[in-house]
């Protein structure tokens, strides 16, 4: 990916140059405003306010949008479906049949077994987040597109959920947008700072992701990026 990105006349970051590594976690952070679920649409192939004058393209060559998953802040559940129904519901509206055996062993997957029947309103934030994860499961694509889809949640079920989502996800490309430096050390193999002037690679400790929260590497990394965030803010950066 590189370019600039534009909303109308808008320059949301100029000298955009990234290259997402395939099977790892790429965590993008930043203002709001400076583009980064736009980045998410155009790499999912949906509707965005937002144009890349550049190019987008991934390094095999094929279409990037029919291998892509999302997941979003909002679990975006049906709350007049079952957690089961809502898994299958991008296959549905595509006409395919639910594979319901499928989706429950998912369910079970997250921690779910035995609440298949259940409607949202009769289901945590957390679990209704980990049926949000078996559908984004569900749809088994190699790019998964995740959008602060843990800062809904309170601080032990959000590192329940990082931890599970880290080993459900493993060995597929994930982009993570995060306000959050924490989980961007926790759950990133590479991470980024995206500015309206450019993009800034963060450094992460040696060890791998997901990363024990009170491990010293870990509180130190998280530190030296919150003020390096801080920084590029009074800067003028963002």
């Amino acid at each position: 990916m590189a370019g600039s990105l534009k909303a109308g006349d808008t320059l949301l970051i100029d000298s955009l140059d990234l290259t997402l590594p395939a099977g790892r976690w790429s965590a993008l952070l930043g203002p709001s405003g400076v583009g980064k679920t736009s980045l998410l649409r155009l790499i999912a192939g949906l509707p965005c306010a937002a144009h890349l004058k550049g190019r987008l393209k991934a390094g095999d060559g094929a279409p990037i949008a029919p291998r892509v998953a999302m997941m979003a802040q909002d679990d975006q559940l049906l709350p007049w479906a079952c957690a089961l129904d809502n898994v299958t519901i991008c296959a549905r509206l595509r006409g395919e049949p639910a594979q319901t055996e499928r989706a429950a062993a998912l369910l079970a997957r997250v921690g779910l077994g035995g609440l298949e029947r259940r409607k949202p309103a009769n289901l945590s934030a957390g679990q209704r987040q980990r049926v949000a994860l078996a559908r984004t499961l569900y749809e088994d694509r190699a790019v998964v597109l995740l959008d602060e889809p843990f800062s809904a949640l309170d601080a032990m079920t959000r590192h329940t959920v990082q931890d599970l989502a880290a080993g459900l996800l493993a060995g597929r490309t994930v982009v993570l947008i995060t306000h959050d430096p924490a989980e961007a050390i926790r759950l990133a193999d590479v991470a980024w700072i995206l500015t309206r002037a450019g993009i800034a690679p963060c450094i992460l400790p040696p060890t791998m992701p997901p990363r024990a929260p009170e491990a010293a590497a870990t509180i130190s990394a998280q530190a030296a990026l919150l003020k390096r965030m801080r920084l590029l803010a009074a800067q003028g950066a963002g």
